[in-house]
């Protein structure tokens, strides 16, 4: 299993992803033209065509060996530079009568864009029959996950400061948010799926033009709705779990949609970008595959050719770091290269 940026030829793949992700999942829209663009936009970002905070770096996991794509995830340069980025972002108001003597503090939404200008992890997806069972799917997630903080790393001068993540919300039996049903369904003459739709394909001036512009007062929700604020979809819970420990927090951002969480950090202060360092490869042909739960994680340093995957063994003393022959054509390099390595166990 290897990382790689997504190609021209895996827009039919990334459709049958796209297809998988199900309910809440926005980043990627069944929309074949809108994933065309977003596999030339891409590789564009790749060749450093485009300006850094328009970027947008698409990550495909591919199953060397039945050539199929096993999931995706991306990083965004930096959001809200060409559509609005609108969340909500729970505060507090008091309310106090000194005739009664009583004081109320009341929780509120308000609508916002304070996350304009950061970048944002996004689009992690990993197909059901890759996660967990035999040794060669041990870790598929993490690697997902983890690969853009070496990316991010490597090439630090792309990014900004500041990083966030946005989890998907509270879904019920039937596939509806109770958040939206109590919320956004009385703003948008749009059922959940056409808004969410819309917002995946960009298309999210009409949140600004109909949204309310006043606090919302939380006590006006159903509790239904109210449970929903900050909780994940129970498919996220490992996602929002890997980027917890990578040092992201909530910090009262929601989705405007199904109330997930948005989580957030600097960049510096990531675990996997912290802790990431280099070293030159040599290849040893004694050496065999990654074991059964591998921790190092190595990355190439050149952007047009980026590549990722597990390997077996971490750095000598002297920064060297030894391969055996299929990790390293797995990484496309040779001996004397240079790779970004990571210790996903190593404590913070």
């Amino acid at each position: 299993m290897r990382i790689r940026p997504i190609a021209e030829g895996d827009l039919e793949e990334l459709q049958a992803l796209a297809r998988e992700t199900g309910v809440g999942f926005t980043s990627l829209p069944d929309n074949r033209d809108f994933l065309a663009a977003k596999i030339t936009a891409t590789e564009e970002a790749f060749l450093e065509r485009t300006p850094p905070g328009l970027r947008n770096y698409f990550f495909v996991l591919e199953d060397e060996a039945s050539g199929h794509l096993a999931g995706c995830c991306a990083i965004e340069g930096e959001v809200g530079r060409e559509v609005p980025f609108y969340h909500y972002r729970l505060g507090t108001l008091a309310h106090s009568s000194v005739q009664l003597d009583l004081h109320r503090t009341i929780d509120t939404l308000f609508l916002c864009s304070d996350h304009t200008g950061d970048a944002e992890v996004a689009s992690l997806f990993l197909r059901p029959a890759y996660r967990g069972g035999d040794r060669r799917h041990q870790r598929n997630g993490a690697l997902l996950s983890m690969v853009r903080w070496l990316f991010m790393a490597e090439f630090r001068d792309r990014f900004p400061d500041k990083v966030l993540a946005e989890m998907r919300g509270v879904f019920n039996g039937e596939g509806k948010s109770p958040f939206w049903q109590c919320l956004g369904s009385h703003f948008f003459p749009l059922d959940f799926d056409e808004a969410d739709r819309l917002t995946g394909l960009g298309q999210k001036s009409f949140i600004g033009e109909l949204m309310p512009k006043f606090p919302i007062y939380t006590p006006f929700l159903s509790e239904t709705a109210r449970a929903c604020i900050g909780q994940v979809h129970e498919q996220t819970r490992p996602a929002l779990a890997m980027l917890k420990k990578e040092g992201l927090r909530w910090e009262g951002y929601i989705d405007i949609f199904d109330g997930g969480p948005t989580v957030e950090a600097y960049v510096d202060d990531v675990r996997g970008v912290r802790l990431s360092r280099r070293a030159t490869v040599t290849v040893d042909p004694a050496l065999g595959e990654a074991g059964e739960r591998p921790r190092w994680l190595a990355a190439t340093t050149e952007m047009a050719h980026f590549r990722a995957a597990w390997v077996g063994r971490g750095p000598d003393t002297e920064g060297c770091l030894r391969l055996s022959p299929p990790e390293a054509a797995r990484l496309e390099v040779e001996a004397g290269a240079t790779l970004r390595i990571l210790d996903t166990e190593e404590e913070a």
